[in-house]
Formats: C-alpha cells, structure tokens, sequence
C-alpha cells in the first residue's frame, strides 16, 4: 500500500482554503473603485496596510493581498468586480498558482479575460 503524497494533499487543502472564501458571484464584489482603502491587520500584518487605487502599483499590491489572505468579507467588501475584471490579465501573474485556478474555475469571464 502506498503513502499518500503530502504534498498533493498540501495542495488540495490550500485551494480549498482559497475555494471557501469565494463570494457566490463578482457582483457581490462591491469595494471602492477610488480612494485610500486601509486594511485590517488581519488582511495585512506587516509594512504598508493604506493602498491607494488611484495609484496603479497600490492598487494592484491591495488586490493581489486581500485575494490571498483576505476572508469572504474582505473580499466583498474591499475588491470590485469592475476593477478586478481590468486587472486580471496582470493580476493573475502576480497571485499563486492556487489562487489563480480557483478564481478562474469558479469565474470563466476572468480566464476569457486573461485570454483576450
């Protein structure tokens, strides 16, 4: 009988933990569009947690940081859809490979997106 390889299992729990934080739909994405957005320290723990989307490289540090440590609710509340739609042909080079297949899986128009 062979061991399991814990590192497929590493891999399967990790996407689960990105899967269970999906919200049902990118219009439940209904954060900012402008603005400094200051995230909790539980989103951000360290360095700059003020991002501002009218800055395009703080815009793109906040959504690549609340997309992997952010809950269903940080989600909702701090991306949105609109946003997160025009920046994910660049977005999604930037977040883990986990990340990036649970969102397109569970959203096909960001994989069309990426592709177009």
């Amino acid at each position: 009988m062979s061991v399991p390889d814990a590192g497929f299992d590493d891999a399967v729990l990790y996407r689960l933990k990105f899967a269970r934080r999906l919200p049902t739909g990118l219009s439940e994405l209904t954060g900012p569009m402008h603005g400094v957005v200051e995230l909790p320290l539980h989103v951000v723990w360290s360095g700059l947690r003020a991002f501002d989307l009218d800055q395009p490289r703080q815009r793109m540090g906040l959504y690549r940081t609340v997309l992997a440590e952010g809950t269903r609710e940080d989600l909702c509340g701090f991306l949105n859809a609109e946003l997160l739609f025009s920046l994910w042909p660049v977005l999604r080079t930037l977040t883990g490979p986990s990340v990036r297949d649970v969102w397109e899986e569970a959203f096909p128009q960001l994989r069309e997106r990426a592709a177009a």
